[in-house]
């Protein structure tokens, strides 16, 4: 049993402990905001960027470092998965990439808005979050060592690269949400890939594969690639 004298000095002991270890916990968090939080990267796209994102209510269906709603994907490292020009597209008609399927509204956005709305998803990914949310640990079918891309198969076309590695991968570099295309050319022919790239849910209904824009000669490029994948 201990004193109140004991009892006294006890509390005093621990609150005066505690109190400096909260004092110095906060001085710490406040030195390091500036860096942590990209504070230095902050410009007048991403604040016009971020307040679309409010005036929107984008939080109402999507979340941002843990904040918002769970209806829609997550978007703090949207950037990295998706890219700049994946997210362009999907933002000018969110219904013609996955016809029939997703609910996100078509707001109309100008291009600039788009382009703002671009610049602050990158500043957000950009933030230091200690690794928060944490890549996910599922291994894709075919093992941990992808094959290696067909020294045969020239250089990717433009749009190959600005859309179609943001879900999936050639060679082991590229997303990991679609399966890996090495060799897809040895198993497909170009007629049967013409087809996929055109209107995807026409060869396979209720497939995640989205509907890209393309103009016939960007979907022609793509499948010239893509046949070289062997």
């Amino acid at each position: 049993m201990l004193t109140k004298s004991q009892a006294r000095a006890f509390f005093l002991g621990g609150t005066i402990l505690f109190s400096g270890i909260f004092i110095f916990l906060t001085v710490d968090s406040m030195s390091q905001m500036s860096a942590r939080t990209n504070a230095d990267n902050l410009t007048e796209e991403v604040a016009r960027g971020k307040e679309i994102w409010d005036r929107n209510n984008c939080m109402g269906c999507h979340t941002l470092l843990g904040e918002g709603g769970y209806y829609a994907p997550e978007l703090t490292r949207v950037y990295t998965r998706r890219g700049p020009e994946w997210i362009r597209v999907f933002m000018r008609d969110p219904e013609a990439m996955f016809p029939g399927e997703r609910r996100m509204v078509k707001y109309d956005f100008t291009e600039d808005q788009i382009s703002d709305m671009i610049a602050f998803l990158k500043w957000i990914g950009e933030v230091d979050t200690n690794g928060w949310p944490p890549e996910p640990d599922i291994q894709l079918p075919g093992g941990s060592n992808p094959p290696t891309q067909s020294a045969t198969a020239g250089p990717a076309p433009e749009k190959f690269q600005q859309l179609c590695v943001a879900c999936h991968s050639v060679g082991g570099s590229g997303g990991n949400v679609g399966p890996a295309l090495d060799g897809v050319g040895s198993r497909l022919d170009a007629a049967y890939l013409d087809r996929w790239v055109a209107n995807p849910q026409a060869v396979k209904p209720g497939t995640a594969m989205p509907q890209m824009p393309l103009t016939n000669g960007e979907r022609a490029e793509i499948v010239q690639y893509l046949s070289q994948l062997r």
